[in-house]
């Protein structure tokens, strides 16, 4: 495997994962799911928020993170990637990211990975490494490659006894997004996937039904990023 970001072009789309050091949990409540879930939807560009705690506080008590419009609207016009789906689990997550500028993603990720790790040292009074140190990528070539990547991702809770038959109602994974109607606007960029289906109900079909796992699998050729 080899350290690429380099060769990460602008207009692709990637299959990016990352998980806890040692396999460890990083996520053990609703807060944390809350924290990371704000950095990867809000730091898509490079505008910066003073108070990390007040939007995860809000989202934990009522289900949103209550930013304003505006700061939304300059995001999507400022990014430098696009978050297309995402899936975050005790203790690893998986996303597919476009690359929309030269070096969006290991901007993103530097940034997102670097703020959870410092709110999570100081939350459980803890030091060294918080993620396995690197974040793997997988380059997505084509619509096919696409379409299942999704599904897989999609499909990652049914490895959690309490979702095993309700997948895409996890409510961290944007399987939900897909399936019942987008919580996050434009900042969840789902068209290039459903817009190939008639409705969400028929993507969740098609997610029900396709071997994803196994097709991904053997597409998969991953690379290591150094965050």
């Amino acid at each position: 495997m080899r350290t690429i970001n380099s060769q990460i072009a602008v207009g692709e789309h990637y299959h990016l994962y990352n998980r806890g050091v040692a396999k460890q949990v990083i996520f053990h409540d609703g807060r944390d799911y809350a924290r990371f879930l704000f950095l990867l939807l809000f730091f898509q560009s490079p505008v910066g928020f003073t108070n990390l705690s007040r939007p995860t506080t809000s989202f934990v008590k009522r289900q949103t993170f209550n930013i304003n419009p505006d700061i939304i609207e300059k995001i999507v016009k400022q990014r430098g990637v696009v978050l297309k789906a995402l899936c975050l689990m005790p203790n690893h997550f998986h996303l597919i990211i476009q690359e929309l500028k030269p070096v969006g993603i290991s901007r993103y990720m530097q940034r997102a990975l670097t703020a959870y790790a410092k709110y999570y040292h100081a939350k459980y009074r803890c030091n060294g490494h918080v993620f396995q140190g690197v974040y793997r990528v997988n380059h997505i070539k084509d619509n096919d490659q696409l379409l299942y990547t999704s599904a897989y991702i999609h499909k990652n809770p049914v490895d959690l006894g309490s979702y095993r038959k309700n997948y895409l109602d996890y409510p961290w994974a944007s399987g939900l997004d897909y399936s019942r109607g987008n919580r996050w606007g434009e900042l969840l960029v789902t068209a290039d996937i459903l817009d190939q289906f008639d409705s969400g109900e028929q993507y969740a079909r098609w997610v029900k039904n396709t071997v994803a796992k196994e097709i991904v699998e053997a597409l998969d050729d991953w690379e290591m990023c150094d965050v």
